[in-house]
C-alpha cells in the first residue's frame, strides 16, 4: 500500500507538501485528486476508526466543545453519544490513569490534550504505567492507547502554553512517538497509532491544522518508523520535524535558485526513528541539518545528530548543524515571538554555513595535499 521505503524511489501523490491550497489546487487537485485539510484528516481518521471498531472512543477536556479542539473532534458527539466522545474534568493525572485503565480492559482510547504543557501532570501514569504494563507482565497485558497532544505557536501564548515536549518521551522506553506534516500522515498515522497495540504520543502542530493535502477516502495506515523524502536532492540532508517540514521546503526553493540542492527528509515518527532512510541521504549529500520544533538541548536533533556521527560519521564534510527554538522560555511580546521561532530563513542561513564550511575544508584538504606534491 501507500507505505514504507517504496516512498523513496519516486515522487508519489502522498510524499508531495503543499505550502497552500492554491499550490495543491494547481498541482494535485488538478489531478483530480481528493485534498482536504490536516484538521479534517485527524477527525476522518477517528471516525472511521469508531465505525469500524465500537472499542474506540475519544476522550479529554473540550472534546465535545462547538470548537471540538481545533475542529479535529467537531461533530463526533453529535455521531457517536457521550459514551464514546467524553468531556472529561480539569484533572490531567487522574484522567490519564482512566484512559490507561480503559486501555489495559481491552478499549482503544484516543486521549486528547489539547495543549503539551500540561503533559507533565501525567508524567507518573505515562511513564510507569502506559509505557512499562506490556514489559511487566511478559507480554499479558498490552496498553493501546493514543495521546493526542497539541503543540506548535499561539498568538501571545507565551511560556506556559507553547511548549513542544516530544523529545521528552521519546526518552522512555515502551512509548512509540508519531509526529505528522501532512493531511495524509495525520490519517494514515493516527489509524496506523489506533491499530499499533502500544501506547502512541501522537503530536500534532496547531500551525499546520490548515494545510491541505492529498488524502484518500478509505482507510489506510501508515506504520511508525517509517519516514519519506519529501524532495530528493543532492547537497544537503535536511531532516525537518512536524512544521518546520513546510518551512525547509520553502528554504529548499529559495537555495534551488543558487545552485544548492536540498534533500529534505520527514522522519514522521521519532520512536521508532527511520535512522536508515537518514543514513542513506548522508552519505549521499555529505551533509546534514536537523530542523526542530522545539529548544536545542536535549533535543531530537542531539538524538538525530548522534545516530548520524556514530553510523555514518566518514561520509560528513562538514559538522552537523541544528535549528530550533533558542534554550530561554516563550516570550509572549510578538516582536519576541518573530525573534524566537525559527523559520526557513534561518534554515537557508544555516545551509549555507553548513556547505561553506565544508567547501572551504575540502579546498584546504586540496592545499595541503598539493603542498606535500
Amino acid at each position: 500500500m501507500h507505505e514504507g521505503h517504496e516512498e523513496k524511489k519516486k515522487a508519489m501523490p502522498w510524499t508531495k507538501v503543499c505550502i497552500d491550497k492554491n499550490e495543491f489546487e494547481a498541482g494535485l487537485g488538478r489531478e483530480g485528486l481528493r485534498g482536504i485539510s490536516y484538521r479534517e484528516a485527524i477527525r476522518e481518521a477517528q471516525r472511521q476508526m469508531m465505525e469500524k471498531d465500537e472499542r474506540v472512543f475519544i476522550l479529554g477536556e473540550g472534546v465535545d466543545d462547538p470548537g471540538g479542539i481545533f475542529g479535529t473532534t467537531s461533530g463526533l458527539g453529535e455521531r457517536f453519544g457521550q459514551e464514546r466522545v467524553m468531556d472529561v474534568a480539569i484533572a490531567e493525572n487522574g484522567i490519564t490513569g482512566v484512559a490507561i485503565g480503559a486501555a489495559m480492559a481491552g478499549m482503544k482510547p484516543v486521549f486528547v490534550h489539547m495543549r503539551m504543557d500540561f503533559l507533565p501532570m501525567c508524567m507518573d501514569q505515562i511513564f510507569n504505567h502506559a509505557a512499562k504494563w506490556y514489559y511487566m507482565t511478559g507480554g499479558a497485558v498490552n496498553v493501546p492507547i493514543v495521546i493526542r497532544s497539541i503543540i506548535g505557536r499561539g498568538w501571545g501564548s507565551a511560556a506556559q502554553h507553547s511548549q513542544a515536549l516530544h523529545a521528552l518521551f521519546t526518552h522512555i522506553p515502551g512509548l512509540k512517538v508519531a509526529i505528522p506534516s501532512t493531511p495524509y500522515d495525520a490519517k494514515g498515522l493516527l489509524i496506523g497509532a489506533l491499530e499499533d497495540g502500544n501506547p502512541v504520543m501522537f503530536v500534532e502542530h496547531r500551525w499546520v491544522y490548515d494545510y491541505v493535502g492529498y488524502v484518500p477516502e478509505e482507510i489506510y495506515k501508515i506504520p511508525l518508523g517509517k519516514g519519506v523524502i519529501r524532495k530528493p536532492g543532492r547537497d544537503i540532508t535536511i531532516v525537518a520535524i512536524s512544521q518546520m517540514v513546510y518551512e525547509a521546503m520553502k528554504a529548499a526553493k529559495v537555495l534551488a535558485a543558487e545552485g544548492i540542492d536540498v534533500e529534505v527528509i520527514d522522519p514522521r515518527s521519532l520512536k521508532p526513528l527511520d535512522e536508515e532512510l537518514i543514513f542513506e541521504s548522508v552519505k549521499k549529500t555529505g551533509h546534514l541539518l536537523i530542523a526542530d520544533v522545539a529548544c536545542k538541548t536535549g533535543g531530537v536533533g542531539a538524538e538525530i545528530a548522534c545516530r548520524v556521527c556514530e553510523s555514518v560519521l566518514e561520509y560528513l564534510k562538514a559538522p552537523v548543524a541544528r535549528v530550533n527554538f533558542p534554550d530561554v522560555p516563550t516570550p509572549c511580546s510578538p516582536v519576541l515571538e518573530e525573534a524566537f521561532y525559527p523559520s526557513s530563513t534561518d534554515i537557508i542561513n544555516s545551509i549555507k554555513r553548513v556547505i561553506n564550511h565544508g567547501r572551504s575544508k575540502e579546498s584546504t584538504s586540496q592545499h595541503y595535499y598539493a603542498c606535500a606534491q
